[in-house]
């Protein structure tokens, strides 16, 4: 079974609801707008704009804003684009590094409704931290 499956799952369904209702075309913030309303109706905590900072050797070096927060752990950031690229992937997987939390969405309300979920266990991010001890060493 996947992390937080069951979750992710309803949450996926929220996005195809809000997709086949509203289609393509619409600003992002629409599509958060229609996805909270959507989600809160399944009864699923969901946090807008979550400030997400980013420190660095202990020190805040930037803030970010997360699109949606479910439940508290899993992060979804919607994009209204024609394609999605590795950019966005990145842009999640960041936001999972700073934030701790293992399990990110992306939906993209574009011309063809497309959804990327990616996970970043704490045991990964051990390992990272492990292997660039390493190269330090």
């Amino acid at each position: 079974m996947l992390l937080n499956q069951k979750l992710t799952e309803q949450i996926i369904k929220a996005y195809y609801s809000v997709y086949n209702e509203l289609g393509y075309g619409f600003l992002e913030k629409v599509y958060e707008n229609a996805m909270i309303i959507e989600l809160r109706q399944m009864g699923l905590k969901c946090e807008s704009q979550h400030p997400i900072v980013v420190k660095y050797k202990g020190v805040e070096i930037g803030n970010y804003t997360a699109d949606l927060v479910i439940e508290g752990s899993v992060i979804v950031e919607l994009k209204a684009v024609e394609v999605l690229t590795q950019v966005h992937e990145v842009q999640l997987v960041n936001y999972l590094k700073a934030t701790g939390v293992e399990v990110g969405l992306i939906f993209n309300f574009g011309p063809r409704p497309k959804h990327i979920r990616r996970v970043f266990t704490k045991e990964y991010q051990e390992k990272l931290a492990k292997e660039s001890d390493k190269l330090l060493d």
